[in-house]
């Protein structure tokens, strides 16, 4: 059959895009690898697929580019502008994802600001700090990021004994003036990606974990290789919360495949 996508891309994250709405396609038997493959089929970092549900405006289903399952944070904002495309939404929505409900918001300037989950719990490796903000996420700080091995060095860490079962998601923040800069390897894609919202999102809050973690609302603005994001989000003392991940989510194409 031919299977009908859009293309999106969040900061470089790129997603090909799925409407199932009317739930003609068994989501099961998409060939996820191949489509996502960037030398023989249309090539992403991860495959959604948008379908009803009962109360929520959308169910989104996501892929990473090896057929694994998780939540997607620049995926999440790259659906949102998709189902406004569809006319499914307008200006906000709440949908269902890997990791629950969420609540997003297009802005007037064409970004996206998803609201994430609360977070509570930071643990400290050495340090480097773990912490999970929809997908698991660890984190170390460098001096240097421009001549940094990402992929042999995230390997290490994502291969060893105590995350080679599950994965993880590493990434690598170096602190410039008021901004954060980011490289990240994503597991499920095993290679280094332009961008990853969940993982800008624990960047940020690692930075404030490890200033010395002052009580407040927080704005900190984090430039990924595909693109600058901001995290907004509020410390109480003991956990994190009102965290919201903004930045563009823009078509790119359309298209149509035999699968």
């Amino acid at each position: 059959m031919k299977l009908q996508f859009q293309k999106y891309q969040g900061t470089g994250n790129d997603f090909i895009m799925v409407d199932n709405m009317n739930r003609f396609l068994n989501v099961q038997s998409i060939p996820v690898s191949q489509l996502c493959d960037r030398r023989f089929g249309i090539g992403a970092d991860g495959l959604i697929v948008l379908e009803p549900h009962d109360h929520l405006d959308f169910t989104m289903i996501y892929f990473n580019s090896d057929g694994s399952q998780s939540f997607c944070g620049n995926g999440s904002r790259c659906a949102v502008n998709f189902a406004k495309s569809l006319g499914i939404i307008s200006g906000k929505t709440e949908f269902l994802s890997t990791d629950g409900d969420h609540n997003a918001e297009i802005l007037t300037s064409g970004e996206v600001k998803l609201h994430m989950h609360d977070v509570s719990g930071i643990s400290v490796s050495g340090n480097d700090l773990i912490l999970n903000t929809g997908s698991p996420h660890y984190i170390r700080f460098e001096k240097d990021l421009s001549n940094l091995d990402v992929v042999g060095c995230a390997r290490v860490v994502r291969y060893s004994d105590d995350f080679k079962k599950d994965g993880i998601n590493v990434n690598f923040i170096k602190e410039s003036g008021d901004t954060l800069n980011i490289r990240t390897y994503e597991r499920g894609v095993e290679d280094e990606t332009l961008s990853c919202g969940t993982g800008v999102t624990a960047a940020a809050l690692a930075a404030h974990f490890a200033s010395g973690k002052p009580v407040g609302n927080f704005s900190q603005k984090v430039q990924s290789m595909g693109g600058m994001l901001t995290v907004e989000f509020r410390f109480d003392g003991n956990h994190y919360d009102e965290i919201y991940l903004q930045g563009p989510a823009e078509f790119v194409f359309s298209g149509k495949i035999e699968i």
